[in-house]
């Protein structure tokens, strides 16, 4: 007798040994009771020629206000759906609109996030569409008031972020944002050039967030040019964010704060 899918449940291959559990169901199907988990972030912006992010658009986007990109990395802790393990990410964003035949949103969209494992990359991209890779990414080392922060892939190290002079600040008003945009595209297996899926995604905003800790400061982030050899599958998208011109630094925020991370609400814009 062969599986018999069940509606309403998240599948992920193999599919041949039953439902998957993640981050967004227990391996019967049911939600985790506990979806809140710490994180640890800390990120750089600076303003950067409108031009060149435009060249990084996907369909249906154009950049809203301030071309402003903000590098960040996150050390998330205390998750349920890992038994209490975490993981840490770099992401990339700026702000843009989406222009669908259905939807019209803003907010900003994550170019990509790296990872440092597997599990919550496969599961981010086949169930979500955030366009999820593979890096490794240490702690942070702390001194005082300064941090610094580095990624790199089988050794080699392909950015650097650095944060001085922090100082405790309350959590600023920000500008309404629909949600973090995404662009999700998945081949169809035999023929190249043709998606599965191409589309737009959302994670909308509402979820509650307790911030622990804010501070804000100046920092530096810096991607390096890295050749084919040292990034065989990474230098091309390393390299389109080396080659972004910082015109102006936008300042370094680090905080702590405790969020629901499960992303039940996560959609495909049209």
């Amino acid at each position: 007798m062969s599986i018999i899918f069940k509606a309403g449940v998240r599948y992920r291959m193999p599919v041949m040994f039953g439902p998957m559990p993640g981050p967004r169901q227990r391996i019967d199907g049911t939600r985790y009771d506990n979806p809140i988990a710490r994180i640890d972030s800390a990120s750089v912006s600076f303003l950067t020629r409108a031009a060149a992010l435009e060249n990084l658009l996907p369909p249906g986007f154009s950049l809203a206000d301030e071309p402003v990109v903000t590098v960040e990395f996150m050390f998330i802790t205390e998750l349920q759906w890992l038994a209490g393990r975490g993981y840490n990410t770099l992401g990339v964003r700026f702000p843009v609109r989406y222009h669908g035949i259905r939807d019209h949103v803003s907010g900003p969209l994550l170019a990509v996030l790296w990872e440092n494992k597997a599990d919550p990359i496969i599961t981010g991209r086949e169930e979500l569409g955030f366009s999820k890779l593979f890096c490794d990414i240490p702690a942070p080392r702390v001194l005082d008031r300064e941090r610094s922060y580095a990624a790199s892939w089988e050794g080699h190290r392909f950015l650097d972020m650095n944060i001085t002079g922090l100082s405790e600040a309350p959590v600023p008003a920000t500008a309404p944002a629909d949600g973090l945009l995404h662009y999700k595209y998945m081949p169809r297996t035999g023929e190249p050039g043709v998606a599965d899926v191409s589309a737009a995604a959302i994670s909308p905003t509402g979820t509650s967030v307790e911030v622990l800790h804010h501070a804000i400061g100046t920092g530096t982030v810096s991607f390096h040019h890295s050749s084919w050899e040292q990034l065989p599958t990474l230098f091309h998208i390393v390299n389109s964010l080396a080659d972004l011109p910082i015109l102006e630094s936008r300042g370094a925020i680090a905080m702590s704060y405790r969020a629901n991370t499960e992303l039940q609400n996560q959609q495909l814009l049209a």
